[in-house]
This record gives C-alpha cells, sequence and structure tokens, in this order.
C-alpha cells in the first residue's frame, strides 16, 4: 500500500499521540510500573518479606493482623489496622487492601488462591521510567483483516506469566488478514465498546520484543473487516515486571515472521 508524504505525516502524528498517551497511563503512580512483589497467603498467620503483619488465609477468607507499630493503614478509609482485619473476594478478583510508606498492598484471588502484589511508587522501574522503545511508524503494517464470529464464544484454557496461575481466554471469533502477501489467522477476545483484541507470539519474540504482546483492534465493520494496526502492538505488564499474571496467547495465536512493529523489548 503506497502512502503520500502528507498522509504518511499524519498518520505518524496519530500514531505518536497514541504512544504519548500510552505513556502518559504506564507512568501512573499506581500503574503496573509499580509493582514489586507477589507473594501467596500462607495457611497461618506469618510474615512476608518486606511486609509488616502477619499475613495468612483459610482458603476462603484472607487475613491480616498489624500492630500500631507496624503503620498499616486501610487504603479505602485511611484508619489504622490495629488487630485482625479480614475480607473475602470472588476468584479474579483485587482490591487496593492496606498501605504502609509509598506502599500500597493489592489483595487479589488467582486460581482460587488468595495472594498480595505490592505496588510502590518509588519503584525503580517507575522511577527511571522515559518510554517504552517502539519500533518506528510502518504503514505496510497496516492492513485490512475479516472478522469472523463463532456461533458462540469458546473458553479456552490458557498459560499465564506466573507459572501457577492458570487463566482462560474468552474467544469470539477469528481475524483474517495478510502480511506481505501470506495470510494469517489469529483468534480474538472481545476488547472495550466491541473492539477486539488478539493476542500473539511471532518471531521476534525473545530476540527484540517481549515472549508475547497483544493488540487492540478496531471494531468490525458491518461487513466484518476490521483494522489490523501492528504499530499499536503494546507489552503486557509482565514484560516490565516479573509481577504480573497477564494471559499468554492461546495455542496457535503465532505468526512465523518477524513482526517489528509496535513496542519493543522494555528490559533489553
Amino acid at each position: 500500500m503506497s502512502t503520500n508524504a502528507a498522509e504518511l505525516d499524519r498518520l505518524t502524528q496519530r500514531w505518536e499521540r497514541f504512544r504519548t498517551g500510552r505513556n502518559s497511563a504506564l507512568a501512573s503512580k499506581d500503574g503496573w510500573l509499580t509493582l514489586t512483589a507477589f507473594h501467596w497467603l500462607p495457611g497461618s498467620p506469618a510474615a512476608l518479606p518486606g511486609m509488616p503483619g502477619l499475613w495468612s488465609s483459610d482458603g476462603t477468607t484472607a487475613s491480616l493482623t498489624a500492630s500500631a507499630d507496624d503503620h498499616l493503614t486501610l487504603v479505602e478509609s485511611g484508619e489504622a489496622v490495629v488487630g485482625t482485619i479480614s475480607t473475602e473476594l470472588s476468584d479474579e478478583e483485587s482490591i487496593s487492601w492496606v498501605s504502609f510508606g509509598s506502599v500500597v498492598v493489592e489483595l487479589g484471588m488467582r486460581a482460587h488462591r488468595y495472594m498480595v502484589r505490592t505496588r510502590d511508587a518509588q519503584s525503580p522501574v517507575l522511577t527511571s521510567f522515559t518510554g517504552v522503545p517502539v519500533f518506528g511508524y510502518d504503514p505496510e503494517l497496516v492492513v485490512t483483516g475479516k472478522f469472523t464470529p463463532y456461533d458462540a464464544p469458546r473458553n479456552e484454557a490458557i498459560e499465564t506469566a506466573h507459572p501457577e496461575v492458570p487463566g482462560v481466554a474468552k474467544l469470539v471469533g477469528e481475524v483474517s488478514f495478510e502480511l506481505a502477501g501470506t495470510p494469517y489467522t489469529l483468534a480474538a477476545e472481545e476488547g472495550q465498546l466491541g473492539s477486539l483484541v488478539v493476542s500473539f507470539h511471532d518471531a521476534s519474540n525473545e530476540v527484540s520484543t517481549s515472549h508475547w504482546r497483544k493488540l487492540e483492534l478496531t471494531k468490525p465493520r458491518p461487513d466484518g473487516s476490521v483494522v489490523v494496526d501492528f504499530n499499536r502492538t503494546i507489552n503486557y505488564p509482565s514484560a516490565f515486571t516479573d509481577f504480573g499474571t497477564c494471559p499468554a496467547p492461546v495455542p496457535g495465536n503465532t505468526l512465523p515472521v518477524a513482526v517489528e512493529a509496535g513496542e519493543r523489548d522494555p528490559r533489553k
């Protein structure tokens, strides 16, 4: 697809605005770059590395016991935690539970087990962040695809960035497209406001890009056509931190070519 200079400049500027918004979102004080630890809660009250208080779970309820010297407060109310507090969550649910200093402790349930993750506004990953490294904008990597919906959504078991946390992808159909004259098909999930999201591996992974990436496509037009703009490919949080539980692509969502577009591996 040929693009004249004026159109290329317009498309590049629009992509650069997208990149500015993406970097701003990542740099937020409570974003993914603040993750500093992940721990499963033990069955009996015990200390966790770098965290005040005693933490535990009986499988149904998560509990925390603290003294005034622990300086723990409830995120929602700011009330000091003195004594024992407890709460119950559903699987895949998370809350910002307590805080100490610059750290907020996220309580969540993953794979029907309680876990905590710490988010530190002073995390070196956040404080040293100047933007995600990216490939330059390439208009040849903007193609028109065709969305074919399934008769009904399909749930497929997947791995995640955490080996002890299985995941499920809710697939709604397939997107077919061509790159350099070769046809490919990727299974898609539903995104926000009717958009589509594809997670995929490609031959650039672990070379110039992270372990896998994702791309949000436009909402399909009435004829099923969608814009597949690989320049907008982004990393999952697990590309930046070891403490993410990000979903891996479904088996089969692998492109045998190197898609050097969008975000690079931020750790290289």
